[in-house]
């Protein structure tokens, strides 16, 4: 009997232990299941997930996209003579301040020397991106591929430079001097004799020249008896003394039928000097317009009759529109050629002065280039 009892006890004791072991089982599933549903590797959603990496790759995106204002802008000048140059300065001032930038302009009064030395201060002082009026290889070169060494963006202005990375302005020059050279052609009926005042060692200048080159060689009864000019620190009374000189060994009516000139500033000058001297036969024909151009232009006692030129002020703003695509990562054109106009006295007004805000309305392409421009360029203003 106490033998049974044992037994039954036994019995009872391993049906509690197995009882006991399955509620164990059940208590540490259910626990790990919770556990996993809280992971912090638990994959959301497919809906979640994308919604996530969608916000993510905005963010990244805003985060990622250049802030352009406060940039640090130098421009070197070879040179800043003559309104030509002052409105062109001028462009450049405008559309800086348009970016929200900082603009600090060197200017090197013709030495190239002190050029070259400028744009190396420019690079060591760290500029976020340099702009370069005129200057020749020589005095660039070094300078602007040390710039890009160090990631200094650079955007040049009339100069002979090719080094890859750089883009350069030039304002169609052979153009405008095709322009000016066939007009004073047809006003001396394609014969006589003319005075060429050029000055060599700028990258307008050879273009320029090229093609007077060819007009000597297209009109061969129209002969040059006489060539000079030199780009000083007062170019249009430099000009004009030279011309005054000229115009003595060449005293008689017929003896010059024309003069045309490569740059405003000896345009000026020359026709001061044929002015003065009361040789109303003798027209000047030249390139570049500014105010102070227009001016001479419109004047009907002045022998300066016709021109052709782009916008000062356009030019200093097409050049920087350039630079700031460069600051915003983008790739620019080798070569960047502004169109130029051609303005002869007959198409302006006769009875009031205008200015070259006001060029527009009587010559078509005039101001106002789009060139550089792009659509996310509208949130400055």
């Amino acid at each position: 009997m106490l033998k049974q009892r044992n037994e039954k006890k036994r019995n009872q004791t391993r049906r509690l232990v197995v009882t006991l072991l399955a509620c164990m089982a059940l208590l540490t599933t259910a626990c790990g299941v919770k556990q996993s549903g809280t992971s912090s590797t638990q994959e959301p959603p497919a809906s979640q997930s994308s919604s996530t990496e969608k916000t993510a790759a905005n963010s990244s995106g805003e985060q990622n996209k250049p802030d352009l204002r406060g940039k640090r802008i130098a421009l070197v000048m070879q040179f800043n003579t003559g309104t030509f140059s002052q409105q062109y300065l001028e462009g450049v001032q405008a559309e800086v301040k348009r970016f929200g930038g900082e603009l600090t302009t060197f200017v090197a009064e013709n030495d190239k020397a002190k050029m070259a030395s400028q744009l190396d201060m420019a690079v060591n002082q760290k500029f976020d991106a340099i702009l370069t009026d005129h200057g020749d290889v020589q005095t660039l070169e070094a300078g602007v591929k040390k710039a890009l060494q160090q990631q200094i963006p650079v955007v040049a202005f009339d100069a002979l430079l090719d080094v890859p990375g750089v883009t350069v302005l030039e304002q169609g020059d052979e153009q405008m001097a095709e322009m000016t050279l066939e007009q004073l052609a047809k006003d001396i009926g394609g014969k006589g004799n003319i005075v060429k005042v050029w000055v060599a060692g700028f990258a307008p200048m050879e273009r320029r020249q090229l093609a007077y080159e060819k007009f000597l060689k297209k009109y061969p009864d129209i002969k040059e008896v006489a060539a000079f000019g030199a780009a000083t620190n007062n170019t249009a009374l430099d000009t004009q003394a030279k011309m005054e000189a000229i115009l003595k060994q060449h005293p008689n009516k017929g003896d010059i039928a024309a003069v045309w000139t490569a740059w405003d500033e000896f345009a000026k000058g020359a026709s001061r000097a044929i002015q003065q001297a009361g040789r109303t036969e003798i027209k000047v024909y030249g390139i570049d317009m500014s105010d102070e151009d227009l001016q001479m232009l419109q004047d009907k006692n002045n022998p300066w009759v016709a021109t052709a030129a782009v916008d000062p002020k356009d030019i200093g703003r097409v050049q920087v529109r350039y630079l700031y695509q460069k600051l915003n990562g983008e790739e620019t054109a080798a070569t960047v050629k502004l169109e130029p106009v051609f303005i002869h006295r007959n198409e302006l007004p006769a009875d009031k002065q205008v200015s070259t805000n006001e060029l527009s309305q009587h010559i078509a392409g005039w101001s106002g280039s789009k060139q550089g421009e792009q659509d996310w360029m509208s949130e400055y203003k």
